[in-house]
């Protein structure tokens, strides 16, 4: 399989709460993954693409999907703020 997934935001769930947490989504990568937990987070540089994590037995938290390029996470970071502004403008 050496084509690449087209990647597509399958939903998006706004919060006006006024925090920094934005909104949540989750991602389909063509037919064959769904993956659920990623975050639009407002920080100090702008808005950014929080990854899914999941709590360890220490206590801390682990991502648990990560990008294998700088690439690859700035184009699923591309089509969830885009996706992100588009909810907005509705």
């Amino acid at each position: 399989m050496s084509e690449v997934l087209s990647v597509k935001v399958d939903k998006i769930n706004r919060l006006e709460s006024g925090g920094k947490l934005k909104a949540f989504c989750d991602l389909s990568f063509g037919d064959l993954f769904l993956i659920r937990g990623f975050r639009v987070v407002e920080g100090e540089k702008g808005v950014f693409l929080g990854l899914p994590q999941q709590m360890g037995k220490n206590g801390r938290w682990y991502n648990v999907f990560t990008p294998a390029t700088k690439e690859i996470a700035e184009y699923l970071k591309d089509v969830v703020l885009q996706a992100y502004q588009q909810e907005g403008e509705e």
